[in-house]
């Protein structure tokens, strides 16, 4: 999401004076409208990046993955170094522990599930789609999974699927948990603001989340904002040191 707001922040703000290339995972078939050019799928790891960067004579790079996509931004570090290309992170606001919230945090996912039976068994899965396998073998515990798109996989049969696309309201995360009688939320120590909705709904509902912690992040010149990324761009290639 900030991705897509930055590439159109940069086209408003600067036009013609770049040449922009947004790159998609692909995790998802409905891609976003998006201006400049955008490229879908991998690079083939660190040497396909490599020469991309090397081939298309690109400026500068602007990491704005989901903070979990850590294999990316590695990858995009590590390219950019080999490139001698300028390296920068958007990086996504973390979510403050707020008076009334319960957090149990997990250092990884394997453990995640490993604490899950003894602090709920009605449990809201939001994890996105790609590990929910650590979870197949928790016992005694049923499961309602959101996903934006359904799995390629089939999941166990007492697990039920909820499909959405954030923005979510505290208010409908509220009625959804209570629908399902739901007394634990699992969730990525993701941040921002699109889906906040559900920590404000469990700490109104006086539920534990349990929380997935963050990769440690190194990726590059932080920027805290996409005005601060605008700022960060014009200097990189208007202004170089």
């Amino acid at each position: 999401m900030e991705a897509a707001a930055l590439a159109h922040e940069i086209d408003g703000e600067l036009g013609q004076a770049v040449e922009l290339v947004s790159s998609l995972a692909g995790q998802t078939s409905i891609l976003p409208d998006l201006p400049g050019q955008v490229r879908q799928g991998g690079f083939g790891g660190t040497e396909g990046l490599t020469a991309y960067l090397r081939h298309e004579s690109i400026c500068a790079v602007i990491d704005a993955t989901h903070p979990f996509a850590a294999l990316i931004s590695d990858h995009a570090k590590q390219a950019c170094r080999n490139a001698g290309v300028p390296l920068a992170c958007l990086e996504r606001a973390p979510w403050p522990r707020e008076a009334g919230d319960r957090w149990v945090m997990a250092p990884t996912m394997a453990e995640a599930a490993r604490l899950l039976p003894g602090l709920g068994k009605r449990v809201f899965l939001t994890i996105g789609r790609k590990e929910l396998d650590v979870f197949k073998s928790v016992k005694d515990v049923w499961f309602l999974v959101r996903l934006i798109e359904l799995p390629h996989h089939p999941l166990p049969p007492m697990w039920e699927i909820v499909q959405g696309r954030p923005p979510f309201s505290p208010e409908a995360e509220v009625q959804l948990m209570q629908q399902h009688g739901i007394d634990l939320l699992v969730t990525k120590a993701s941040g921002g603001s699109a889906t906040y909705g559900k920590i404000e709904a469990a700490r109104n509902m006086g539920l534990p989340v349990l929380m997935i912690e963050r990769p440690e992040s190194g990726k590059g010149e932080s920027l805290v904002s996409i005005d601060v990324a605008i700022d960060w761009i014009r200097r990189r290639l208007f202004f170089p040191p």
